[in-house]
């Protein structure tokens, strides 16, 4: 392997000392022009790279953000792409950590970017996460945080989020436009604060067209396609059926879909089905399914620019939230009419 060249190698091949080389190579102003001529001319011959690391504890500084989500599905794939754009466009590199949905991994993965000396942080906390003292040491530490899309209410930090009480009401009023009245709900887990936003907004537009909430229409499941496959079974079987089913993420309306094919009932004629999250996938399947856009990307390029306006000092910053409006789109799963 080619040894790098150091500043002690310029320093001696010119006969200055290593201080006066470090200084040259920042343009100090007292070094001679001839002498930082030399030095210059010299470190790009020899290919001199400054030692990254050293300059960041200097300057304290490191222009690295320190990312940690869930898992790497579509939305939060797509999401970090929003924020990386924006990022690079402004100087920083991206350091993604996932926690696997895991609460101990998150603890893990939040003193790994630590002691990597990340400037800052940017993260969506796991479903499995219900204590934040974790987080909430980053901000003892003075470290720059904003948190997105699963965010922490109790903790005074940026949040950029979707409104998913309003992605709910639009899934559920476009069923009950469609002739459907006994819609059931495949929810996340009851502590994640999206899943029960999507609920919430499920239930204020059950109650608004003054329809029955049938508590075993409502299934707290993970976002996996296995579990809504079961859980969609058991809806399918029980003796209070639902004709429509609502599900807060599109990897559950897969599995969902395949319960309903499974048990030969045709969708939207049968039973129909809403999705949430818009992801590609929706729309190659037969029938495609309806689902809640949620920008994913915008979501992350807020992200990243409330990241860098905190960075910047701004004002205001602490207990900003921004929120991004998500949009149905309607396929032939739920379409009646």
């Amino acid at each position: 392997m080619e040894k790098q060249t150091t500043i002690k190698d310029i320093a001696i091949a010119l006969n200055i000392s290593t201080s006066t080389v470090s200084r040259a190579l920042r343009d100090a102003p007292d070094v001679k022009a001839e002498t930082k001529a030399a030095v210059k001319a010299l470190s790009e011959k020899l290919d001199y790279q400054p030692n990254r690391l050293a300059l960041s504890l200097l300057n304290r500084q490191t222009n690295t953000i320190g990312v940690i989500i869930p898992n790497l599905d579509y939305v939060l794939a797509t999401m970090v792409k929003g924020i990386d754009e924006v990022a690079l466009e402004a100087g920083y590199t991206v350091m993604v950590c996932q926690s696997d949905e895991s609460y101990g991994r998150e603890i893990v993965n939040t003193k790994r970017l630590l002691d990597s000396l990340v400037d800052g942080f940017i993260v969506s906390v796991s479903s499995e996460t219900k204590i934040f003292e974790h987080i909430k040491k980053i901000q003892d530490k003075k470290i720059p945080l904003v948190l997105f899309d699963r965010i922490v209410n109790n903790i005074a930090a940026p949040k950029i989020r979707l409104d998913n009480i309003d992605g709910g009401i639009q899934a559920t009023e476009h069923l009950i436009e469609q002739g459907y009245k006994k819609i059931a709900i495949l929810a996340g887990p009851e502590n994640l604060n999206i899943s029960n936003k999507r609920m919430e907004g499920y239930l204020q537009t059950l109650k608004a067209h003054s329809l029955r909430t049938d508590k075993g229409h409502i299934i707290h499941c993970d976002f996996n396609q296995q579990y809504a496959y079961e859980a969609t079974k058991e809806l399918l079987a029980s003796k209070n059926r639902p004709d429509a089913i609502f599900t807060i993420s599109d990897r559950m309306a897969i599995g969902a879909m395949l319960a309903i094919k499974e048990k030969g009932l045709s969708m939207p004629h049968d039973i129909g089905l809403v999705g949430f999250n818009n992801e590609p996938i929706v729309s190659l399947v037969t029938p495609a399914i309806s689902s809640v856009e949620m920008y994913a990307f915008e979501i992350g390029k807020a992200t990243a620019r409330a990241y860098i306006e905190m960075m910047s000092g701004a004002a205001g910053m602490s207990d900003q939230e921004i929120i991004i409006k998500p949009k149905l789109f309607i396929r032939a799963s739920s379409k009646r009419r």
